[in-house]
């Protein structure tokens, strides 16, 4: 957890992600990454030179009716742990868009719906900053999808300032490596809860997320040198970036 805790602070050093008195919500969705992304920011709040808050925050898709087991009351537990104050948001997202809309294509409009209640829900509690648990891995993956895909140089960005929302988000995750989170995750013994989605690995996503496993095998350091390109080129908001020390490859856990 030191390792992840150190890269954390530096990216949100490096991007300025916290300000004196921010509340910040972390959208918990049961996920390792939503899960360290949580305790890091809590365990951080505790020594951070600039003062902040946590709030944890679980939008129930409508999973958790007793049919798939979902159970978010580890969630509950560990947050109790951390100190962090916790809320479930109730919802009929997954009813909707599989059993109503019958969507063939439904992550883009599930994105839409998921990011529209978690969003609503905090600032009916006066927060305006929210913390996502897209990492080192989500970026390249993003980079590739919309490369291939739309034909266009383009990715998520660090700090996002939603201007009709008044929202900033914030990615504090993205100097860390997936396998990095899954290992520490597994050590810590993080209550993850498994994602009962229909679509949960039949995606666009899964198949760059292949894709990019069969050429970093081929082509050794092939994400460091990607996410340095994103870094470099800048995308909006990634750079620039020659005062600071990229993560290494096993610092990130490739």
């Amino acid at each position: 957890m030191n390792k992840i805790l150190s890269l954390t602070r530096r990216c949100v050093e490096d991007y300025h992600m916290i300000q004196p008195g921010d509340r910040v919500a972390v959208g918990v969705s049961g996920g390792k990454d939503s899960l360290i992304l949580l305790m890091a920011l809590a365990k951080l709040r505790e020594f951070y030179p600039i003062p902040f808050t946590v709030e944890a925050f679980t939008l129930d898709m409508g999973h958790s009716d007793g049919r798939d087991g979902m159970d978010f009351s580890p969630i509950t537990r560990l947050c109790g742990e951390l100190g962090v104050p916790y809320t479930i948001l109730s919802s009929e997202i997954q009813h909707i868009i599989f059993d109503i809309r019958r969507e063939k294509n439904p992550c883009s409009m599930c994105a839409k719906m998921r990011r529209g209640a978690l969003h609503q829900a905090i600032l009916d509690r006066g927060i305006t900053k929210i913390a996502l648990g897209h990492h080192y891995d989500d970026a390249i993956e993003t980079f590739f999808m919309s490369l291939i895909f739309e034909g266009r140089l383009s990715c998520f960005q660090p700090v996002t300032f939603l201007d009709r929302t008044g929202i900033t988000q914030i990615r504090p995750l993205l100097y860390c490596g997936e396998n990095l989170i899954q290992h520490t995750a597994q050590r810590l013994g993080l209550p993850v809860v498994k994602n009962p989605c229909p679509a949960n690995g039949n995606t666009k996503r899964q198949e760059i997320k292949e894709l990019i496993y069969e050429l970093q095998g081929r082509y050794p350091g092939l994400k460091a040198r990607a996410f340095g390109a994103m870094q470099r080129l800048p995308l909006p908001e990634w750079g620039p970036v020659e005062h600071r020390r990229r993560p290494l490859p096993e610092e990130l856990g490739e």
